[in-house]
């Protein structure tokens, strides 16, 4: 279990069997922001003034600050081993087969659970929109699941099916389409921006923490979910030109970008309308979720300014609500229209993910087969496309987000160790991106990865274990046996146990196999 696979081999593996490279700098950052702009900061601003207040502007910084510690780690991974497979291949070089398949699984809880959580969020702003504004009433049976009194929710399918086809048919057609829902979500939070902050209130910000710190954490908890698509990046090394430089870019850069519009967005919100947290009647706290707070919130409805944290769409209603009605419902608009572009990057990363666990030889071989004419990897794309549409028709969002970080910060945590350890090991090896500081960054990762999981809800936090123990039985079932690191199948001629000695060792730095310095 603890067999590992060196970078040279798995290195040679991606050269042998590699992606068609595509992106550049430019492509991979959008794809970032495309991954990070979304449900979070458009859905979930909300849930986190009910836990923090106007302290949530704290709980961005704080979720922003362990993203981008992590961030760090990555980088200095990705741009060592530009192949697919993120935490999941780097664990493997590092920490062995059994943590690596751990990660791996755990990786389904961030991509495929938040694309079917965000799936469902896109349908209720389209089924909103569609009724608002042109009148168009799609059934209740037709668009609520059973958990809502339901029977499918059928606009999820088919902006599901509708990404899975996109992603089918080409990387390079995917970024270009989703450049332009980026264009639209990051104008959509500009106007928001320039029409809330000159507003400003200072009266609103107080009491700043009404729950106190633990309410500030546990809010960032959550807010979490609002960061994590910059991960998705490194899953793309492999379909990248240039990866050694531009990995870095994409995954920092796309971070850093979105952190500024968060908390530009964040002190808006809070500054223009108010985003205290809804209390009992005698004055206890409604937990998110919780059908005590949706009965207060039905009640406080009736109220002409309905407060923020009983909105489903937070930013269009400041905008409503401080007189600006046009923009709020072009916000509206462009929820709707960007959303997929998260749904896009979810299910792009869960994809690459399965694609090289797959040539790994710890899931089937029909997972890492290649279109013949669309270069991708098409059958693994449907596959998680068609589990993505049923979960999103079935299930609610509720507290997926949440399930999502749980998987999620596992996985950061793991790669914070793994470059750690990868510098005592392996020193001499050639490192284009450099963590800074890394014996001080990597354990602020790790620590912040840990604290954020134990304020997830009780029920997330029992998910990730439960889901662990279902993953471990479909290893020792078969990729335990079937792993080609098990099987003796190594990639790298060289590293072969029969192959001949060679005239001169290679030196501890020599590139290696696929290396393109």
């Amino acid at each position: 279990m603890w067999r590992v696979k060196s970078l040279d081999a798995i290195l040679a593996t991606a050269e042998k069997k590699s992606l068609h490279r595509s992106l550049g700098p430019i492509q991979l950052t959008l794809l970032g922001i495309g991954g990070i702009i979304g449900t979070g900061i458009f859905v979930l601003t909300a849930e986190a003034a009910q836990k923090a207040g106007p302290g949530m502007l704290l709980s961005f910084v704080i979720a922003g600050f362990v993203c981008a510690v992590a961030a760090l780690c990555y980088s200095e991974l990705a741009a060592m081993a530009p192949v697919s497979g993120s935490a999941y291949t780097y664990s493997y070089a590092v920490l062995g087969e059994f943590v690596a398949w751990l990660v791996g699984w755990a990786l389904i809880l961030e991509y495929a659970v938040a694309a079917s959580a965000v799936a469902v969020g896109w349908s209720g702003y389209v089924v909103g929109l569609l009724d608002h504004s042109l009148g168009i009433v799609i059934p209740f049976e037709l668009a609520n699941g059973p958990h809502a009194g339901g029977i499918v929710n059928l606009p999820a399918i088919i902006i599901a099916a509708a990404v899975t086809g996109l992603l089918v048919i080409g990387t390079t057609e995917s970024a270009t389409v989703n450049a332009v829902l980026v264009a639209i979500k990051v104008a959509a939070l500009t106007a928001f921006i320039i029409l809330s902050v000159p507003v400003i209130d200072d009266t609103h910000f107080r009491p700043f923490a009404p729950l106190g710190g633990s309410g500030v954490i546990a809010a960032a908890a959550s807010i979490f979910f609002a960061y994590v698509g910059f991960d998705a990046v490194s899953t793309a090394a492999e379909e990248t030109r240039n990866p050694q430089r531009n990995v870095p870019i994409g995954l920092i850069g796309s971070l850093a970008i979105c952190t500024i519009f968060y908390m530009l967005v964040a002190a808006g919100a809070i500054g223009a309308y108010g985003a205290q947290p809804v209390m009992g009647v005698n004055g206890e706290h409604l937990a998110t979720g919780s059908t005590q707070l949706a009965a207060r919130c039905a009640a406080l409805s009736q109220a002409a300014d309905t407060p923020l944290v009983c909105s489903r769409e937070a930013l269009a209603h400041v905008m409503r609500q401080i007189g600006h009605p046009v923009v709020g419902n072009l916000l509206g608009l462009a929820a709707g229209l960007a959303l997929p572009s998260v749904i896009l990057m979810m299910i792009y990363g869960q994809t690459r993910i399965f694609f090289v666990m797959s040539r790994d030889g710890l899931l089937p071989d029909v997972f890492s087969k290649i279109h013949p004419r669309f270069k991708t990897p098409h059958i693994v794309t449907m596959v998680t496309g068609c589990v993505v549409a049923v979960a999103a028709a079935f299930f609610p969002v509720g507290q997926l987000a949440d399930i999502s970080n749980s998987g999620t910060l596992f996985a950061f945590l793991i790669v914070a160790l793994a470059v750690m350890m990868l510098r005592k090991t392996e020193p001499n090896r050639h490192r284009p991106f450099k963590t800074p500081l890394v014996f001080v960054v990597a354990p602020l990762a790790i620590a912040g990865c840990i604290t954020l999981f134990f304020f997830l809800p009780p029920a997330a936090k029992l998910v990730f274990p439960v889901w662990s123990a279902i993953g471990l039985v479909f290893y020792f079932l078969y990729g335990y046996r079937k792993s080609h690191v098990a099987r003796g199948l190594v990639e790298v001629p060289e590293l072969s146990p029969d192959a001949p000695p060679t005239a001169v060792p290679p030196m501890p730095d020599a590139p290696a196999p696929g290396d393109r310095r």
